[in-house]
């Protein structure tokens, strides 16, 4: 969604055509539509997805949400109760929590208050960690509460089910193909013109670039913690995906997407 990250964001390479983004004909939506300055969370992602699939479908096709994190699923397709307006003396306050003992501290803070929102938020994505404590703060209730919102748009649960040691090779491969992009990315931008503590510079892997770009860190080192970090969120994603979602699993024996598109294609026409 952020623009100018296109490595951390691992952008599939497609074209502009008519303002649209596609990628081998087919439109993708949500593209570029942030600066790396806006902090996004699951009800701003949500209001545009819902919107989007109105449109898709009064177009008479099928709008497809592909994606890893559940509760912005959940978002799109049943809506969240409405969030407190955000404090800014409390986001500051808690800021500087993060800066004084560490934003494995100030994650732990969130463990001990909403251990649920705590196992879907890495301790490094520092803006979320802050919203969910400043949520409590305000409120007195945790920030997953207002995630219980059930979906109501009818909708089919496809996944790619990986074993452990396949996942971790994908992932390691994957990593190891964005790294060497996403320090050049941050060189090229932070300086020019961003500081690199940025919401968008939170996502997964930007701060061991970050770190390799401005000569703190080894390549070698920064990826593996690239690597453990992304193996750490894939653990999270998984549980919630089989925990929360009815999903009908793909084999990945298969390895092949023609072959997985004629059995997705064959669940939707049962669902359907």
């Amino acid at each position: 969604m952020y623009r100018r990250l296109d490595a951390g964001t691992d952008k599939p390479k497609g074209r502009w055509e008519d303002g649209v983004y596609r990628v081998e004909g087919i439109p993708y939506h949500l593209v570029d539509v942030f600066e790396p300055t806006e902090p996004v969370d699951a009800g701003a992602f949500a209001a545009r997805a819902r919107n989007l699939f109105e449109e898709i479908a009064g177009r008479g096709r099928v709008p497809v949400l592909v994606g890893g994190t559940g509760l912005y699923v959940r978002a799109a397709l049943g809506g969240l109760d409405r969030l407190p307006r955000r404090d800014e003396a409390v986001r500051e306050r808690l800021a500087e929590r993060a800066e004084g003992h560490g934003r494995q501290w100030l994650h732990e803070e969130l463990a001990r208050v909403d251990p649920e929102a705590a196992r879907g938020i890495p301790p490094n994505n520092l803006h979320r960690v802050i919203r969910a404590l400043e949520v409590w703060e305000l409120t007195g209730k945790p920030i997953s509460s207002f995630w219980s919102k059930p979906a109501e748009r009818a909708a089919l649960y496809v996944g790619v089910s990986w074993s452990k040691s396949e996942l971790e090779d994908r992932i390691r491969r994957r990593c190891g193909d964005m790294f060497p992009a996403m320090i050049d990315e941050v060189r090229r931008l932070v300086g020019a013109k961003y500081r690199g503590d940025e919401p968008a510079f939170s996502s997964l892997g930007y701060a061991e670039a970050l770190a390799c770009a401005r000569g703190e860190a080894e390549a070698g080192p920064a990826l593996e913690s690239f690597v453990h970090a992304t193996l750490r969120y894939a653990k999270r994603q998984a549980t919630w995906f089989r925990n929360q979602a009815p999903v009908r699993w793909l084999a990945s024996g298969a390895g092949d997407a023609k072959v997985w598109a004629k059995e997705a294609e064959a669940i939707w026409n049962e669902w359907s």
